[in-house]
């Protein structure tokens, strides 16, 4: 009685589990399927897009220095933004961080009942933190982008050796780099992505190398794009090229880790000094001197 009480409950779970699946499969198939319903014109717009516009109108209506504008593009470029209206994007966020953090740093002061004069300069700081706050943020992207692409080139080089003797073109090489390493190092393909795009808008070689170094503002890859501009110049062998630039920077990268190794135990002395010996003094003298305390006190009061 009991099995059977049992195979018909297994019975039951694995055709309702069965039942289920086959619904759920195929329900998401039929909504896969099935064409996209066009956004209907009276359904709210997303928080997105309305921080978007706002921002651009701000962006639009802040007057820009013809001088800063090509450098702020170059900066938003090198981090990765390569949307059009970036700059403006820049320009318009700028004002509204700045007043977000002087409010904020009203309010904090206001809660902890500041004086004025503190309120006053805390809110002056606040907004200078605000106000600096974008830029910041772009240049950590870009420091974090040319660390990206600086660790991925030796890897990038040697896939290049490999299809270069293969018999591919350079051009040809660099969109087979960019297909092949997207997943490990999708920073520098992209640039390369970018660069076998201007080729095929029919610009020069060595004005698409050169818009690459820019785009990039890492230093290997700018000594890789001489090295390139001067090998189509003079007509002599890529692989050969490519192979000792690709052993020149790993030998690099080797004589930075060595040099920042050994640096690492000069900037050890302070944490040493100032966090582990305290700690350690404590933990070895501590208990002596509880002893000597507890065994001398009384003899000093007995004398």
């Amino acid at each position: 009685m009991l099995l059977l009480m049992t195979a018909t409950l297994f019975l039951l779970v694995a055709a309702g589990t069965a039942w289920a699946g086959f619904r759920g499969g195929r329900s998401r198939g039929v909504r896969r399927l099935a064409p996209v319903a066009a956004p209907s014109a009276g359904l709210v717009p997303s928080h997105t897009l309305v921080w978007r516009d706002l921002v651009n109108r701000i962006g639009s209506a802040v007057p820009s220095s013809g001088r800063d504008l090509p450098r702020l593009k170059r900066r938003l470029i090198r981090a990765g933004f390569r949307d059009p209206n970036a700059a403006r994007y820049v320009q318009g966020i700028r004002p509204v961080t700045t007043l977000l953090f002087a409010a904020g740093a009203l309010a904090g002061g206001w809660q902890w009942h500041a004086a004025p004069d503190n309120l006053i300069w805390g809110a002056v700081a606040g907004a200078a933190f605000g106000y600096m706050a974008p830029m910041q943020y772009v240049m950590l992207r870009i420091r974090r982008r040319q660390r990206a692409i600086a660790r991925g080139l030796p890897n990038a080089l040697d896939l290049m050796v490999v299809c270069v003797e293969s018999g591919l073109g350079i051009d040809q090489t660099m969109l087979q780099v960019a297909k092949e390493l997207q997943s490990a190092h999708p920073e520098i393909c992209n640039e390369f992505t970018v660069m076998n795009l201007e080729l095929r808008a029919g610009k020069r070689r060595a004005d698409a190398l050169h818009n690459l170094a820019d785009r990039t503002g890492v230093e290997d890859v700018k000594k890789l794009v001489a090295v390139l501009v001067q090998t189509d110049r003079f007509g002599t062998s890529v692989a050969q090229c490519l192979r000792g630039h690709a052993d020149y920077l790993r030998t690099m990268a080797r004589q930075r880790a060595e040099e920042r190794a050994s640096k690492l135990a000069v900037k050890l002395v302070f944490p040493i000094f100032f966090c582990v010996l305290p700690a350690l003094f404590v933990v070895t003298i501590g208990p002596v001197m509880v002893h000597l305390v507890r065994d001398l006190v009384p003899m000093i009061e007995n004398m």
